[in-house]
């Protein structure tokens, strides 16, 4: 008995200690986890922030493009980011921008300037009132100040009347850091001297955003194209070019110069002098507005007011894959003679089967097509190039850059303006760069689908839950009294 009582003892003794044992090791190997977790964290918290944080937006409002990769990562001066804002009401989107920008290279420094602090810093660089969460862009001497409005911006729906909100951070700092690094900009000259409109606003802000001087000159007062000129625009002209001032622009492309036109119908008819420049190439410009009789391409009820179909180019390639629509108002017909000279001519805009040009031009009295006006499709923007590298981009309406028509099109007409601009100059990376969506996106479904929905999360998968519960209680109470 005594035995026994002794053999047991000493397993019970020996079971203290193989748990004291456990215990210990148990102890040893959670304060290891800890301390491994700790290391992590600590290691983690002096990563950089783009390692560290996902963005999962659908707009990648926390992301930055490739295109700012490349124009930072290709810094060779010191660039300073002045933050203009209040203790403690820091914008975190901006915030989260600005680490990244300071994270992707040395030469970038990020520089909080509170105004409360410092009142009088951003008079330096700006007559504007200056908002919390202004930025100043600095390198040597050249400075860009981007204002919050700039950052956040807000446009109204001409459809529905309502605001559309964006966020333009990423393409105004890169455009900023781009301007202040960049000793030569490209320079586009815009004719003058034929009653030619003034650029629109939307549009002109856009070029400077985009970092491109413009400069107007005249050909009355210069024996050629100035050399300084990366290409010529000529837009929204009321009267014809001489034929001298033709031939030095025709010279111009053919020496490798590049040509931007926005010229449709005025109200004396085709400027023919102007549209002889494309003729050289095979596209004749016919007399008269071109209208559509298919619905599905015009807007507002106007059949002058045309939406045609994009042919896939690299200007108008962006545009077809985020499904936008160009507006063309008033505008003139072009044709192609494809077996014409070693030029390439592609057209970018078209028209439908069922469009014709009205001869009566601005003194239209009816949509109908009557005797005499000429039968569609035609072409109302192309590209040309040819064989000494000139090219030429021409639209055939004066008016499609107005603001109002720009707003209807949700800024695709601008878009198309400046992918044009990009292809004749060289694409650069800042230009690239485009704001990205603040509006909420919503799934609208059926009637029939939402109710199918309910019954399926509050009737049918519960049941499934409770089954499979069920279920596996008594599987295991089975195995158990197997066992037993």
């Amino acid at each position: 008995m005594k035995a026994l009582e002794f053999i047991k003892s000493s397993w019970r003794t020996e079971s203290n200690k193989i748990a004291m044992r456990g215990g210990s090791y148990s102890l040893m190997v959670s304060a290891l986890v800890l301390a491994i977790l700790i290391m992590v964290n600590v290691f983690v918290s002096y990563l950089p922030t783009p390692l560290t944080k996902y963005d999962i937006s659908a707009s990648k409002l926390y992301s930055i493009t490739s295109n700012t990769k490349v124009v930072v990562n290709g810094l060779k001066d010191d660039v300073t980011i002045y933050w203009i804002v209040q203790s403690g009401k820091e914008d975190p989107v901006i915030e989260n921008l600005l680490s990244k920008y300071d994270s992707l290279s040395d030469h970038i420094k990020i520089v909080k300037k509170n105004p409360d602090v410092y009142p009088t810093f951003a008079d330096q660089y700006t007559d504007e009132t200056v908002q919390n969460n202004s930025l100043v862009v600095e390198s040597g001497e050249r400075f860009r100040f981007i204002n919050y409005d700039d950052i956040y911006i807000q446009e109204r729906d001409m459809y529905t009347y309502s605001i559309n909100s964006s966020f333009d951070g990423e393409g105004a700092i890169t455009s900023a850091i781009d301007y202040v690094v960049t000793e030569e900009l490209p320079r586009l000259y815009v004719l003058e001297g034929h009653g030619e409109e003034e650029l629109p606003p939307v549009f002109s802000e856009q070029i400077e955003k985009d970092n491109i001087e413009t400069q107007t000159f005249s050909l009355l007062t210069n024996d050629s194209v100035p050399e300084e000129a990366d290409a010529v625009m000529i837009y929204g002209p009321k009267s014809d070019i001489s034929e001298k001032e033709k031939d030095m622009l025709a010279q111009y492309v053919e020496d490798g110069g590049k040509l931007l036109v926005m010229a449709g119908p005025t109200e004396d008819g085709i400027l023919k002098n102007l549209y002889s420049l494309l003729s050289d190439y095979g596209v004749e410009a016919k007399e008269g507005v071109v209208v559509e009789a298919d619905r599905e391409h015009y807007a507002f009820r106007a059949p002058f007011v045309l939406l045609p179909d994009m042919v896939s180019h690299e200007i108008t390639d962006t545009l077809i894959e985020e499904h936008y629509y160009p507006i063309m108002p008033i505008s003139s017909g072009l044709t192609i003679d494809t077996g014409y000279g070693r030029e390439t001519v592609t057209q970018l805009l078209k028209t439908s089967n069922s469009s014709f040009s009205k001869l009566a031009g601005y003194d239209i009295s009816t949509y109908e097509k009557e005797e005499g006006d000429i039968d569609g499709p035609f072409a109302l923007a192309v590209s040309v190039e040819t064989a000494k590298e000139g090219k030429i981009v021409w639209f055939t309406s004066s008016s499609f850059l107005e603001d109002v028509y720009n707003a209807y099109s949700s800024g695709a007409n601008v878009d198309l303006a400046m992918n044009a601009i990009s292809s004749l100059i060289g694409e650069r990376e800042a230009i690239a760069i485009r704001s990205k969506s603040l509006n909420y996106n919503y799934l609208t479904i059926s009637d029939s689908v939402s109710s199918m929905l309910k019954v399926l999360m509050i009737g049918v998968f519960p049941l499934l839950y409770l089954a499979a519960g069920i279920y596996i209680i008594f599987r295991r109470r089975r195995v158990q009294n197997e066992t037993v």
